[in-house]
């Protein structure tokens, strides 16, 4: 009779725990399905044709120099930061999308700040979001120099914007 008892009394809390959870927003968001999403690129209303490919963010790095690891991973953490923030105000559920397909991230070559800039005019094409980080110039980098350079969208598209790079 006790253990019938035990059982009702943790079957009943776990439905009580179960309902509650489903009650908070970030809870909610897990269960959602993300079949399809359009990524914004800006204010003007123009978004990318709906997709079913998980996304992925790419950095593209310029480290043409000697250049310490450390000062390599926290230039691409810029990165990824900047166009998360952008993407946090414009387009929240590409953002979501991306967080609920693992966060893939890869980070490739670059040969100049020049080959950035026309990348960065390639994505745009496509329309999928950019962010370009330009360093303080306070250690190892000259300043106001553009080092690495995140573009999210799905897969087949960010590979046909940076196809003939290298990984890092």
């Amino acid at each position: 009779m006790v253990d019938w008892m035990w059982l009702m009394s943790v079957l009943l809390l776990g439905a009580a725990l179960g309902f509650y959870l489903s009650t908070l927003p970030q809870t909610r968001r897990i269960f959602v399905s993300f079949k399809s999403v359009s990524i914004n690129t800006g204010s003007s209303g123009n978004s990318k044709t709906k997709s079913k490919e998980p996304l992925e963010i790419e950095r593209l790095a310029d480290f043409r120099k000697k250049i310490q690891n450390g000062k390599i991973a926290a230039q691409c953490s810029h990165a990824t930061l900047g166009l998360y923030k952008k993407l946090l105000q414009r387009a929240t559920r590409a953002l979501d999308r991306w967080e609920y397909c693992a966060q893939p991230k890869v980070v490739v070559k670059i040969e100049s700040e020049g080959e950035m800039l026309v990348l960065q005019g390639r994505a745009k094409s496509f329309q999928l979001p950019t962010h370009i980080t330009t360093d303080a110039g306070k250690t190892q980098i000259a300043p106001n120099s553009r080092t690495v350079m995140a573009i999210l969208g799905p897969v087949d598209s960010v590979d046909e914007v940076t196809s003939g790079l290298k990984l890092m």
